[in-house]
């Protein structure tokens, strides 16, 4: 699936049109450069999932992982642009994580050899304009 979106209200719109889409043990993987929108992305889906548009979602690059719980169970987001070995994850919850709820995970590729078989890719590029997107799911 493929949603073209030309401003960031667009693409909170697509990320809450994904997120209707998901079920518990889903793990998303948001791939996109620096700025490409993945927390932006992510937080309209965290904000959709837990039926609260103005819930405080702050990006966990410093913490690594943030926790919301919500009707479908746990939505664990991780923000891995600043982990350093893949095993540093074991210390912030990846094994609780994985056996329950939804997750997101910004900056997948630093999972290395964590990376789940069975994931959902989201991938954030650049469309034809500084403020336009294009956002590409593969299940």
């Amino acid at each position: 699936m493929i949603y073209k979106t030309s401003s960031e209200e667009e693409t909170i719109k697509a990320a809450a049109a994904f997120a209707a889409t998901l079920k518990p043990r889903d793990i998303i993987l948001l791939n996109g450069d620096l700025g490409m929108g993945k927390s932006v992305f992510s937080r309209a889906v965290i904000r959709t999932i837990t039926h609260n548009p103005d819930l405080d979602v702050p990006s966990p690059t410093f913490t690594l992982a943030q926790t919301y719980n919500t009707p479908m169970g746990d939505v664990w987001h991780f923000d891995l642009y600043r982990l350093k070995d893949p095993e540093e994850l074991y210390e912030i919850g990846w094994e609780d994580a994985l056996s329950s709820g939804i997750i997101l995970v910004e900056w997948p590729e630093r999972l290395n050899y964590l990376t789940p078989k069975k994931s959902i890719t989201v991938t954030l590029t650049q469309g034809e304009t500084p403020t336009s997107r294009v956002i590409t799911v593969e299940r």
